[in-house]
């Protein structure tokens, strides 16, 4: 099941936008005409993607994309009729993933669906592999440590040192870093 929110002060386009999704395979299509209602709407239905219009009452659409954004790691296209440098601009630090000019085209849709989706896939991609690195390198900061205290306190070398620390994690069915952490614990 693909679910989508459209948010757009004009009806007219919504029901324009509605038809094209269901065609498209949407089948749990939402809507609403403002950037407040459309960040309430897509915290409680958590659809797949969103798509806001930028000028809107209330709250405008880079705004609520914004706020959409920091809770929800889905794919938003805006939907405008000025794509103006600042506008742009704007919407690249929100995280937006795709424009469609007003008035849209019903064949830029299905394109601009697609790369959204495949900006923000790569986008949550690249952020957990950051996070993998920053915990690695972490992790190897403190088995340094620890080396470094075995080879000090136990005139050991770095590779018996690392030796004992694997041979140690083995026994105790731990990792690395939680063997480097009790060592660094046990000389503090």
């Amino acid at each position: 099941m693909k679910s989508v929110l459209v948010c757009d002060d004009e009806p007219i386009i919504r029901m324009s936008l509605k038809n094209k999704l269901r065609e498209l395979g949407f089948d749990e299509i939402r809507e609403c005409g403002d950037g407040e209602q459309a960040v309430e709407t897509a915290l409680a239905t958590m659809p797949d993607i969103v798509i806001l219009d930028v000028s809107m009452p209330k709250k405008d659409g880079i705004t609520a994309a914004r706020d959409i954004r920091r809770r929800l790691k889905i794919p938003i296209i805006l939907l405008t009729a000025c794509c103006d440098a600042a506008t742009v601009k704007r919407a690249k630090e929100s995280g937006i993933g795709g424009f469609l000019a007003k008035p849209f085209r019903e064949q830029d849709l299905w394109p601009a669906i697609e790369l959204a989706c495949a900006h923000a896939d790569e986008v949550e991609n690249l952020k957990e592999e950051v996070e993998d690195l920053k915990e690695t390198l972490e992790s190897r900061k403190v088995i340094e440590k620890a080396k470094g205290v075995l080879m000090r306190n136990q005139g050991l070398s770095e590779p018996e040192a690392f030796r004992r620390m694997q041979k140690l994690a083995m026994d105790k069915r731990k990792s690395m870093r939680q063997i480097a952490e009790a060592i660094l614990l046990t000389e503090s």
